[in-house]
């Protein structure tokens, strides 16, 4: 067939035989429910995609909102988001990126056209599905198929998969030396924190901290504020089991709001003579979203909402938080250009600038992720 065509079509030969790939899968059927090991069908990259064999995935608490519906997405679905890999194969027009390479995909694509990418401010392509929810490549179709079925994509990237397929945009080079295990996490997590903290607060030496939640996400903020010189970095969870590591990478102080009999907004105004210079909210509750913003000076203080937000729920707070000159503000990704800003953390981590290790607190073969989502779910 590919010898028949070679003469009728004018791009390269090689192009078209570019085969189905069949591999293994995780796929989420439906909500509240385990994930399903299954064969799936990854068909070849079309125009500007690249497909990826997926070396290492973290699992992110976003995912878990998936299976649980905080975060609603069309099933039956392939989810992952934050991973490395070895670009397989190219489809026609890729230029940036061959065979070969070590990448990470980008669930916050960098198209470089729209007004976001066009903007120094913003970060949050319009090429991104975060807010659309189509679970489709940019062409409307989708890549995977299992048991004759379509299967979505996740933001763009579903990396809970032996091979992926990305749109161009939404992939980065790596330095090829990168330990792929460890620098996935910049992918989601590491990134999403330490650039809340660096990007988007834009946290200032000598100033006060408050971290609300410290999950992977939570204590790349702490580790963010340590970086930008905060002098003093209340970290806030009810496990303590979590304070110990939030102490190594920087945190200063460490409370549980169970220890308390009244709200801890109310506590950490009291410990820091009116409010903290910055708050930060990495768990993705509305309550501890109002109280992240209570805590923070009234005048000149900065929240920041950096957990998923649940769907279908809404805010009520006392305008007068904000009337008085507070900033709330949200972080996408840390605040990153994706495909501008990925390759330097990388390069960062290399020259150890910072440190990943902390983060990762089990290594499992990917067939056991029920057992992953399970101990992310037990806070372990």
């Amino acid at each position: 067939l590919c010898g028949d065509l070679k003469m009728q079509v004018p791009f390269p030969f090689s192009l078209l035989c570019l085969q189905v790939i069949k591999c293994k899968a995780a796929v989420l059927w439906e909500a509240n429910k385990p994930f399903s090991i299954e064969e799936v069908e990854v068909a070849p990259p079309k125009e500007h995609e690249v497909r990826i064999k997926i070396m290492a995935t973290g699992i992110c608490r976003s995912d878990d909102h998936v299976i649980s519906g905080a975060l609603v997405m069309p099933f039956p679905i392939i989810l992952g988001h934050e991973a490395a890999g070895v670009v397989e194969s190219v489809g026609q027009g890729v230029t940036s990126i061959k065979p070969g390479d070590k990448v990470i995909p980008l669930f916050v694509p960098q198209c470089g056209e729209c007004k976001s990418c066009l903007n120094t401010k913003g970060n949050l392509c319009s090429k991104s599905d975060l807010g659309t929810s189509a679970g489709l490549m940019p062409d409307g179709t989708t890549r995977f198929t299992c048991k004759g079925k379509a299967i979505y994509h996740f933001l763009g990237t579903s990396t809970f998969t032996e091979y992926t397929v990305v749109h161009e945009s939404a992939v980065a080079k790596i330095d090829s030396a990168a330990p792929l295990e460890k620098v996935c996490l910049i992918g989601c997590g590491f990134s999403t924190g330490y650039g809340a903290a660096l990007q988007t607060a834009k946290v200032e030496p000598g100033s006060t901290c408050a971290v609300f939640g410290l999950g992977g996400v939570g204590l790349s903020v702490v580790m963010g504020c340590k970086a930008a010189g905060a002098a003093r970095i209340f970290a806030v969870d009810i496990n303590k089991d979590k304070f110990a590591k939030a102490k190594e990478l920087g945190a200063t102080d460490c409370i549980n709001p169970k220890d308390f009999n009244k709200p801890i907004h109310e506590v950490l105004m009291e410990m820091t003579g009116g409010g903290v210079d910055y708050s930060f909210e990495v768990i993705g509750r509305t309550d501890t979203m109002t109280a992240a913003l209570a805590c923070c000076q009234y005048n000149y203080g900065v929240s920041v909402i950096v957990g998923v937000p649940p769907a279908a729920q809404n805010i009520t707070f006392d305008p007068m938080l904000l009337f008085t000159g507070r900033s709330w503000k949200g972080s996408v990704f840390g605040g990153w250009k994706s495909k501008d800003a990925v390759p330097k953390l990388v390069a960062d981590y290399m020259k150890k600038k910072f440190v990943l290790d902390p983060l990762i607190t089990h290594t499992l073969p990917w067939t056991k992720i029920n057992e992953g989502f399970d101990l992310l779910r037990t806070g372990k």
